[in-house]
């Protein structure tokens, strides 16, 4: 199943690296070609030897090798893998992932990488409840990271609860259900936009939103999942979309947004407006920092091009556009009066009266409505798993319909 995958597996200082050598065979058994890295604590638990001998391939320690003084290139190794699978990570190394702390050749192949990457924690329970180690595993979520929950369970300090790693069986079937994803949108050409837009005042101070970028970000990975060729167009935002097929197109304002998708609109199959485009620019901004200063100011706002109208007017039969709403009020209505107003085939629908929803946050609850009358409310859930329930209704009832 896995035959012609490359793998790298990265090994850290805990307990758990017994069960490494049980992943590495299930690994090699289904075809995997794999690569091993050791951080240096990881050999107190498992040798080098022993994972060397299974995995057919010499393990990486250290930045040279030692005896030959040859260089590991942790750089044509994130782009040599097809997949990154680090397990068992430490606490420590969760925190260096998180924040680029790059003092062991693992941690620089994972900030080489180009891949998608899973991360397997394990560690006793109260480091795993820590709110740093929670916050950190947050972060790595944000950054496009597959996290493989760990179980509870016996653990080695005697206690139970959370932190146990996955089983290498668990772990096998999460690779290979990742290589065996659905491939519905295989030759379409998909265009995103995600993030928010700022807007000027002085070189220094700008308008702008909440919007952390992330469910468009979401929505592009999946997409490049099923095997969209994707053109990504977001405003400011930290994510980081983890397939090398994706075209990011980095923007600012709302009239650079609109610029680029005009630009990429016309070859496109589907489109998908999630970004946060700012409905007012300023209107003569400075050319030099406004003092501070008593006097109460004023800002002449103007607004801004209705990107999602605009590419509505331009569709054509075959081009599928979808559109986000984010209401406080009468809000199934809204929506539906948005999608039609603005040639929509599909609205998605975020109330700003549901907790844990909308922008800045890891979760998301959305309503789907399309131009069919279809209604399907959803549930709070993080927002790869929303991205999910998108593509799958995008597919099934507008690219794919039945009857």
């Amino acid at each position: 199943m896995l035959r012609g995958k490359k793998i790298v597996i990265g090994v850290t200082g805990s307990i758990a690296a017994y069960k490494i050598p049980f992943l590495i065979r299930l690994l090699i058994r289904e075809g995997a070609e794999l690569k091993v890295i050791m951080t240096p604590a990881a050999t107190d638990f498992v040798t080098p030897l022993t994972l060397s001998t299974l995995s057919k391939a010499s393990v990486i320690i250290d930045p040279f090798s030692k005896g030959n003084g040859e260089w590991n290139n942790h750089v044509e190794l994130g782009l040599w893998a097809d997949l990154m699978v680090f397990a068992p990570v430490t606490a420590n190394t969760l925190s260096k992932m998180a924040n680029g702390l790059a003092d062991n050749f693992l941690v620089t192949a994972y900030l080489s990488a180009r891949c998608p990457v899973f991360i397997v924690p394990a560690m006793d329970m109260d480091m795993y409840n820590h709110p740093s180690t929670q916050k950190n595993l947050e972060i790595l979520k944000s950054y496009g990271n597959i996290l493989i929950e760990p179980q509870t369970g016996e653990l080695a300090s005697g206690l139970s609860g959370p932190g146990r790693m996955e089983e290498p069986a668990a772990i096998l079937n999460h690779i290979i259900d990742f290589f065996n994803s659905k491939q519905d949108l295989k030759g379409k050409k998909v265009l995103i936009t995600a993030g928010p837009t700022y807007e000027r005042i002085d070189p220094v101070r700008f308008l702008g939103n909440f919007s952390s970028g992330l469910m468009g970000i979401s929505l592009a990975n999946e997409a490049a999942s099923r095997g969209a060729e994707v053109t990504l167009i977001t405003g400011p935002t930290a994510m980081i979309a983890i397939y090398n097929q994706i075209k990011r197109i980095n923007v600012i304002s709302a009239g650079e947004m609109l610029n680029e998708c005009l630009r990429f609109f016309p070859q496109s199959d589907l489109t998908i407006m999630s970004a946060a485009v700012a409905d007012y620019t300023i209107q003569n901004p400075s050319v030099s920092k406004i003092k501070k200063s008593r006097v109460p100011m004023k800002l002449e706002l103007i607004p801004t091009t209705d990107i999602l109208a605009e590419l509505g007017r331009m569709k054509k039969k075959n081009q599928i556009i979808v559109g986000f709403a984010l209401e406080s009020e009468n809000e199934l209505v809204n929506a539906k009066q948005k999608m039609k107003s603005k040639n929509l085939d599909m609205i998605v629908l975020n109330s700003l009266n549901d907790a844990n929803a909308g922008f800045g946050g890891q979760t998301n609850k959305v309503t789907i409505i399309s131009g069919k009358d279809k209604i399907i409310p959803g549930q709070l859930k993080d927002k790869t798993e929303i991205a999910k329930d998108i593509l799958d209704f995008i597919v099934s009832d507008l690219i794919n319909p039945k009857g």
